[in-house]
C-alpha cells in the first residue's frame, strides 16, 4: 500500500511491518497506540521504525492512517481521569455523618 508520512510516499506492508517491528522493545504507551503481532506500540515509535525519520517530522494521525489500512488495531489515547479532591478530616467525617462540611 502507498502511504505519504511527513510529505514522503512509503510502500508499505503489512509483512513488512511485522518485519521491521520484529526484535523492537515497546516504550511505554501514553498516547495513540497500535498492536503488531502480540505487543502495544505507541504510534510514534512505530512510525519512526518504519519511516526512519525522527517523530517530530509526522504526526501521529498520519500513522494511524497508515496502519488502520493495513489492518493493524490502532488505540486512541485514554481519557485522563479527572483529579479526586482530598477532603480534610472534617469533611470526610461530615461527610460520613451526611452533614454538609463547615468550611
Amino acid at each position: 500500500m502507498r502511504c505519504v508520512i511527513a510529505r514522503f510516499p512509503f510502500d508499505l506492508t503489512k509483512s513488512g511491518v511485522l518485519e521491521s517491528m520484529k526484535g523492537i522493545k515497546p516504550e511505554q504507551v501514553t498516547g495513540e497506540s497500535v498492536i503488531i503481532g502480540r505487543r502495544t506500540y505507541p504510534i510514534k515509535q512505530v512510525g519512526q521504525v518504519i519511516t526512519r525519520q525522527d517523530r517530530r517530522d509526522f504526526s501521529a494521525g498520519e500513522v494511524l492512517r497508515a496502519m488502520s489500512r493495513l489492518g493493524f488495531t490502532c488505540r486512541s489515547a485514554l481519557p485522563v481521569a479527572a483529579p479526586t479532591r482530598v477532603l480534610s478530616p472534617l469533611q470526610q467525617a461530615s461527610a460520613m455523618l451526611g452533614a454538609p462540611a463547615a468550611a
